[in-house]
């Protein structure tokens, strides 16, 4: 197996970058008998580390499956998935967890901030669970926020916050573990076009400075702000390597 993923290495990959995500052959299916649901057929990917992705399809074409999968909250049926050189594809359920806290960065539609915490206290949140000392907790939380232009609003609860400052959070949340990848679902969804305008830059900002960043989308304006384009299609990746220019004629495809 090693062998093989090598030579596929050496193939899609010629310049030999690390290689974040690896994909192989995923299927995924729900129920059973009449009731089965093939959410993924075949599925097989690669990211490299430092490439700025958007994942897209229309409902039911299975980018939200091959998300959750991608982001360990969920399990191939078959095939394998290699997260950092890490086969992840059947971990139980605490190695996941920790692979979460440590390796991937979560931005979501909705901020999931804690009401009742600071900004600086719910950037500290994940360090918490990776065991991080408090001094070092305060000083990467304070980096992070002031990384998304936040520094000075360290002490505000989120209902002080306006909803894109409220996503900067969000963002310096995800990025304070330093992990491998930084994981968005729609992250734009819930604001308007010029605050999305805003925090695509810091999305932007970050993948410049080489952070590996995968966003599932489904508006077209957001991903063509991305430099690589996934489309899925049916439970298949029918474009695995647009870019923003091509991916009007597959829309309408």
């Amino acid at each position: 197996m090693t062998n093989q993923i090598s030579t596929q290495s050496q193939v899609l990959n010629p310049e030999f970058k690390p290689v974040v995500i690896r994909i192989e052959d995923v299927h995924k299916v729900y129920g059973i008998g009449n009731t089965e649901v093939r959410a993924l057929n075949g599925v097989s990917l690669i990211v490299d580390q430092g490439e700025y992705c958007s994942i897209m399809g229309a409902s039911g074409s299975g980018k939200s499956t091959a998300m959750n999968i991608i982001g360990c909250l969920d399990r191939p049926t078959s095939g394998h998935y290699y997260l950092d050189g890490v086969d992840v594809s059947q971990l139980a359920d605490s190695d996941l967890a920790g692979i979460r806290n440590i390796k991937i960065g979560f931005v979501f539609q909705q901020f999931h901030l804690l009401a009742q915490l600071t900004a600086m206290e719910n950037v500290m949140l994940p360090m918490v669970y990776a065991g991080i000392p408090n001094g070092e907790r305060r000083d990467r939380a304070k980096d992070a926020l002031t990384r998304v232009g936040l520094g000075n609003r360290l002490n505000n609860r989120p209902n002080q916050l306006s909803g894109g400052q409220q996503q900067r959070v969000a963002i310096a949340r995800a990025i304070v573990n330093r992990p491998v990848l930084l994981l968005a679902d729609e992250p734009t969804g819930a604001l308007d076009s010029r605050t999305t305008q805003e925090v695509m830059d810091i999305f932007t900002e970050l993948n410049d400075s080489g952070i590996t960043v995968v966003m599932v989308t489904h508006e077209p304006e957001v991903a063509r702000l991305t430099k690589r384009i996934v489309w899925f299609r049916d439970g298949e990746v029918m474009h695995s390597h647009l870019t923003p220019e091509e991916m009007t004629k597959v829309a309408v495809s």
